[in-house]
């Protein structure tokens, strides 16, 4: 099979671990080749068909170093659970700087958090055009808007693929909805779920409330970790989007939507010790048969960051079809199957089915 040429901006935790993902799965010699996958072969792509070509990032620890050195460089704390990574042919290049940092992180411990680096942005799209890259996955922290924004339109530019995966609203807003469909330019998003997480148990369990009759009168999601993306939302005023992406994933699966003062989904507090360990509590309160009281408590424990990674595999894999198929536009079935804010919401069930009929070459997008 053909390479499949990916850019990423933002090489940060899930960067680092979808990349040793993929070298792990790609010198697997024995039976736990496909544990962890979804699809450990997609209509023909393997892991390690995925190729690296480019790289963009701010910090300084990154900026200019070869991509196998920045992958594991502060503030990146997760699990390093393969670390014979090649000396990828990558240097990382300075993006655009915009609202990609928050103030608030220079009150932070250095090894924690970003270190903006003395250099001039590079041309992103010339970059990405003289690579060889087919899409850029997004990975800029939460709250970076406007930085968003420029990478989707470099993206156009450069005509490649676009895969969003942080909460900003960009295959969910028409207007760059038509910019990738008028340009047949294929498009994921918005902001990825991770492959047992706490958004994905949670519209599980609102789901199943709704399938036998129990009516859900409040829940909340509370969230803890120690990674940089914690860190970043502990300025609340980045955490518009996040919190949106995060409550409708979940209303989503109630047929009449709770009260605001009923639903509480959010990040909660940044613990570094935790590193990249995500601590989530969900509460559900509901009424049965007779109107009988019932409450679920839930705790999950996850390493973060790989934690997406095997649902971005399969976004990537996905998005390849597109463009071996010339089909651009939003990818309707993966984004409904990979992120929490789609342009249309399914049942995660539905999206599964969707998904494979796309890869069966039955269901356009």
């Amino acid at each position: 099979m053909p390479k499949v040429r990916i850019a990423v901006a933002g090489v940060g935790n899930c960067a680092s671990a979808l990349l040793q993902g993929i070298e792990m799965y790609k010198n697997s010699t024995d039976n736990t080749t496909t544990i962890g996958l979804m699809h450990c072969e997609l209509a023909g792509y393997k892991p390690g068909d995925i190729e690296v070509v480019a790289a963009f990032d701010v910090d300084k620890r990154k900026v200019g170093k070869k991509l196998k050195e920045a992958l594991f460089a502060k503030p990146n704390c997760t699990t390093v659970f393969y670390d014979r990574l090649p000396d990828y042919p990558v240097q990382v290049h300075m993006g655009p700087v915009l609202d990609g940092i928050s103030e608030h992180m220079a009150d932070y411990d250095q090894d924690k958090s970003f270190l903006l680096a003395d250099e001039e942005p590079c041309d992103v799209v010339r970059v990405l055009k003289e690579s060889g890259a087919e899409m850029l996955i997004n990975y800029l922290p939460v709250g970076s808007e406007n930085a968003a924004k420029f990478y989707a339109e470099a993206c156009l530019d450069a005509k490649i693929g676009f895969i969003n995966a942080m909460p900003v609203f960009i295959a969910s807003n028409e207007e760059w909805a038509n910019k990738f469909r008028d340009k047949n330019i294929p498009l994921i998003g918005d902001d990825v779920k991770s492959q047992v997480g706490a958004t994905i148990i949670h519209r599980t369990l609102t789901k199943l409330f709704e399938n036998r009759g129990v009516i859900l009168d409040r829940t909340y999601q509370l969230n803890f970790g120690g990674n940089t993306d914690f860190l970043n939302m502990l300025n609340r005023s980045r955490l518009k989007s996040k919190k949106k992406s995060k409550t409708q994933s979940v209303q989503s699966e109630l047929k009449i939507a709770l009260a605001d003062d009923n639903i509480h989904i959010g990040p909660s507090d940044y613990i570094p010790w935790l590193n990249d360990n995500k601590i989530c509590h969900i509460r559900m309160e509901g009424r049965g048969f007779g109107h009988v009281p019932l409450t679920v408590d839930v705790k999950l424990s996850v390493e973060d960051a790989p934690n997406s990674g095997g649902v971005m595999i399969d976004a990537i894999r996905c998005m390849k079809l597109a463009l071996d198929r010339q089909i651009g536009g939003i990818l309707t079935s993966i984004s409904a199957y990979s992120m929490k804010s789609p342009p249309i919401q399914y049942t995660d069930t539905e999206a599964q089915k969707m998904v494979e009929e796309f890869i069966e070459g039955r269901r356009e997008r």
